[in-house]
Formats: structure tokens, sequence, C-alpha cells
């Protein structure tokens, strides 16, 4: 009778302490998923019907797909049938750096490449509202040396090496990543591209250095293209594989290093097969547009980063930069299109170096573009040290699960200044480099009024005083209207009570507390 009495009080003993354990990395936040109305806004109406259309569950894995050039970002969700759909496609506000991966700390380069997303990388504290890292770098970056840290899908629509949403984009995103959690996805796949990895734009390219990477990680869109399944991603001797499998006469699967030499492996063949004929037969019109001289692109000297048009269109003098509007739209077609959320005021469209562009010799061969020079950066913590040292519940379910830490920062670059332009000059033949640097101002920068160029008398100017930037880098915003719920183009619901699902985490997790 005594050892089992003995027994019940050393099960209860262990029972309250697991409780404890548990419940100290949730209880001590002053932020939790539980009581953080931004990150556990409901998934919107319009989403959850569009997910009723396409034989989608709720809590079914997502991937999400990048792309700089199109400034698309993509969700893609499991229908029953086992297959990924397309759900939605957002516009990205901002993204910063050139074509091409990252390389190293401070080169204002968004990545490009595959990464995971596991619980720990879900920041429901950040300072752009909501965010996500997107774990740059991969073990690929680290075998090449590559080096970066911070990189995040926010809000705010500020870039510095970042992918940059609305606040009301991101929270739609990640109430997606969270329900995908929910549901039991350990990760969901992120896949950075420089573009729409088709033929014409590899055709339009073909002169980047970057090619050789663009080509690899193809590899990958074309696996993710012809099974509709998300990739197996490994590494080994500094390169990507996917699908890789073990062979038939292995025992156990192959181990990889992204810095050693590649273990045996096959790749299952009904795979292999499908992306063999998607290779050929995007290689070969590719040929076609090659050999009718498809024009190769060309200087894009400074310009940092790109916007969607729809965002660009609503920006005084505003440019798409090095992404592109489509076909038979202008930014003055789009003037009165619907914003997918709030702009704030502060945001810089891309700007080209207008003095390198000037610089350039008239008959310049198309050359890949370069990246502007870094700037100051202004890094902004979640939570100040020591406010909230345990982190989020995505934080501790990761470090729980051995998934890793949260990423609790996010950067913005400073104010920049608009670039001036030289007073015009007489015609002349041949054109002059006023001329051209003229001429690449119409370029770049669509709609800009060129009589503002004339040469003005100078006149003595009160200085205005500077604003001070009263935002508060801890500071948690509002509650953001739904994009799918049709949110306001330059409103929100500020003062707005938080909402907390009924299904929410609390319910859901009761009986684990």
């Amino acid at each position: 009778m005594i050892s089992r009495s003995l027994a019940r009080a050393l099960l209860a003993s262990v029972a309250l302490l697991t409780a404890s354990v548990l419940l100290a990395g949730c209880d001590t936040d002053q932020v939790s998923l539980a009581t953080n109305a931004k990150a556990n806004q409901p998934v919107p109406p319009k989403l959850l019907a569009a997910m009723v259309e396409k034989n989608m569950d709720l809590q079914s894995p997502i991937l999400v797909r990048l792309f700089k050039q199109e400034a698309e970002l993509e969700v893609w969700k499991q229908a029953r049938n086992g297959q990924f759909a397309l759900l939605k496609t957002y516009p990205i506000c901002r993204w910063s750096g050139d074509l091409g991966p990252k390389v190293r700390e401070g080169d204002r380069q968004a990545p490009e490449g595959f990464y995971s997303i596991n619980p720990g990388q879900m920041n429901p504290q950040s300072a752009y509202y909501l965010s996500f890292n997107t774990g740059y770098p991969n073990a690929f970056d680290k075998a090449l040396g590559r080096t970066g840290s911070q990189l995040m899908v926010h809000g705010d629509c500020s870039s510095r090496g970042c992918y940059a949403m609305t606040d009301e984009q991101i929270a739609e995103i990640y109430s997606l990543g969270r329900e995908s959690f929910f549901g039991g996805q350990k990760a969901f796949q992120l896949q950075a591209y420089p573009f729409k990895m088709t033929p014409v734009n590899m055709a339009k390219h073909r002169n980047n250095p970057n090619m050789p990477f663009w080509k690899m990680i193809k590899e990958g869109y074309d696996h993710f293209e012809v099974t509709r399944q998300e990739p197996k991603v490994d590494f080994c001797e500094k390169k990507y594989v996917f699908d890789a499998a073990k062979t038939p006469d292995a025992k156990r699967d192959p181990v990889f290093d992204a810095s050693a030499k590649c273990p045996a492996y096959v790749i299952p063949e009904d795979i292999a097969s499908a992306v063999r004929e998607k290779d050929a037969r995007d290689q070969a019109e590719y040929n076609k547009l090659v050999a009718k001289g498809t024009p190769m692109a060309r200087m894009n000297t400074g310009i940092d980063g790109g916007m969607n048009k729809i965002f660009a269109s609503k920006i005084p003098e505003g440019s798409t930069g090095l992404s592109e509007t489509a076909e038979g739209s202008t930014l003055e077609m789009l003037a009165m299109a619907k914003a997918p959320g709030t702009i704030p005021g502060h945001v810089n469209p891309p700007k080209p170096n207008l003095d390198a562009v000037a610089a350039a010799p008239a008959n310049q061969e198309p050359v890949v573009a370069v990246s502007a020079p870094a700037a100051t950066t202004r890094v902004a913590a979640a939570a100040p040290a020591g406010e909230n040292s345990s982190g989020g519940f995505f934080s501790n379910l990761g470090r729980k699960m051995g998934l890793g830490s949260a990423d609790t920062t996010a950067t913005t670059p400073p104010p920049q200044a608009t670039a001036s332009v030289a007073p015009a000059a007489a015609p002349a033949t041949p054109p002059t480099a006023t001329s051209r640097l003229k001429a690449a101002v119409t370029r770049f920068v669509p709609g800009r009024d060129t009589s503002k160029d004339a040469p003005k008398p100078a006149a003595a100017k009160p200085a205005e005083p500077v604003k001070p930037d009263t935002r508060l880098a801890a500071t948690r915003p509002a509650l953001k209207p739904s994009v799918s719920d049709g949110a306001s183009e330059a409103t929100q619901i500020m003062g707005a009570a938080p909402v907390v699902s009924s299904n929410s985490f609390d319910s859901r997790f009761g009986a684990v507390k």
C-alpha cells in the first residue's frame, strides 16, 4: 500500500514538473501566441472560401515561392489529392539589391535559393508588424562562405535585404503558416528566385554571370512544376540536389554534407524522366529565342531592387526598378487600382544611379546589373534585451522540437534622397552624355516631369525642421484589415480590440496546460 502511494506521489510530481517546464516558456512571455492579437488573427473568410473551392483543408501544408523580377509572392497549399495548388499570389511591396543571390553581409541582396521555415523562425513580436526569418544562410550558402543574417519576409514595405510586404499582406501569410504548423507541418519550404524560370527569362539573362547558379536552382523549380510536390532538398559538393533517394542496393538513406563529396544516390525515375522532358522543351524554346536575337538584359547600374507595379503606381515618381510591369499595363493605368494594403508614407521607390548612367558609353553592350553600395543599417529589435528573454510561443515550440531559435530582428533602410538631375543642354549630334542621362531618367522613372530639369535661379530657402522618427522598435501596431476582405487603400482600423479566434492556441492546447 505504501509503495503504491509513493508511486502515485512520484508520478504526480513528475507530471507537475513537466507541466511547469512546458508552461514556463509561455506564461512568462509578455506576448505569446495566445494573447498576441496580430499573430492570432484568423484566416480571412475569402481565403477560407478559396480553400473550399480548391479542395484544401485549413491546416494542410503550405509552400511559398518568391520572384524578384515579377515582384510576386505565391502561397501554395496542399489539396486533398496530395498535390500543391496555388492559393493566392501577393504583389511584393519592396525588395532590395539586384537579381542574384546574397553573398555577404551588407550587400543589400535579398536571398535566392531554397530555405526551410520552422515554427522557431516565426516572429510575432517583429518591429515590422509580423515576420518570419528566411533561414539564410542555408548549408549551401555556408559552404560557399556567404554571410548575412536577419533576412526576413516582413511588413512595413521597407527593405534592406528582405522581402517586404504590407502589414495586411504579412498578416494573411503569417496566419496561413501558423495554421499549417497547427496541422502538423514541421516546416514549410520557401523558394526564392530572380524571376520565373521560363525560357524567355533565361534567354533575356543569358549573359548574367549568375546563370550557372540559376540553372542549378531551376532544377528544383522544375521538380516542383512537374510533381506539384515539395521537392526534397539536399546539398553536396557545394551544389543543390533535389529529390535524392537511396540506391536500390543501399540499406539506409544517403547522408549529405554541403562541403563533402556526394554520396551514392538516385532520383526516382518517374520524377527524373518528367524533369528531363520539361528541360528538353525549355531548352528547345530557349534556343529558338536566342537564334532570333532575343535582346539581353540591359545594364541597370545602381538600381536598388524593385517593387510591384501596383505599389509603384501609388508613389510620386514611382518606379518598379528591377521589377517589370505586365505587358499592356502602365503605372498610369494602374493608378486607379486598389492597393493590397496600407502603404507607409516613408516608402521609397527604386531609383537609378544617374551619375553612373550618364558616365556609361553610348554604345555599351548589355551587361548584368550592379548592386547599389551598402547604406547604413538601422536594426530594430523586436523586444529589448531582458524584456522577453524566453521568446514567443513559436520560438519555444521550435526549441522544444529541436528546430532552432527565433530571430527577433528585421532591418529597414534610412530614407533616401531623390537623385538630382543636371540641367538640360541644347541637343547635339551625336548625342551627348547629358542627353543620354535624360533618356535614362525617362526610362527608369516613368511619368517624371522633365520640366523640373530646367535651370532655376538660386534662392535662399529657410531650413525646414527635421521631424524626429517617433517609431519605436518594440511598439506593437494595431491590427490591420485583411487584404482578402477588401482593405482600404489608405486607411486602417486603428484602436481595434484584439481578436482571438475561438479556435485559438488557448483552446487547442488547453489539455496540455
